[in-house]
């Protein structure tokens, strides 16, 4: 049985649904990483950033594909890689 029509999304949509969750989820993980050495010795991050990254990444990767609109993940993913790359910029 074919899927409805109504809930599946464009081909431009799903382009960047797949952008946001791969580029955009890794931008927030990087950052949020960044942001962490600010708080914490940055080897103790480096040794566990190995394990959150990948499980913060994944997450944010479906977290892309149950959103509606893709251009909403992507400016919430740009903000929030800004917000977490900020402290460090300024440091």
């Amino acid at each position: 049985m074919p899927a409805n029509k109504k809930y599946l999304s464009s081909p431009f949509q799903r382009f960047l649904k797949i952008t946001a969750g791969f580029i955009g989820g890794y931008l927030v993980m990087f950052s949020f990483h960044l942001l962490m050495t600010l708080l914490f010795q940055k080897k103790n991050v480096i040794v566990t950033a190995g394990i959150t990254g990948y499980i913060l990444w994944a997450t944010l990767l479906l977290l892309a594909f149950l959103a509606k609109n893709a251009w909403k993940i992507w400016i919430i993913y740009l903000l929030l890689a800004t917000l977490f790359y900020l402290p460090f910029l300024l440091k």
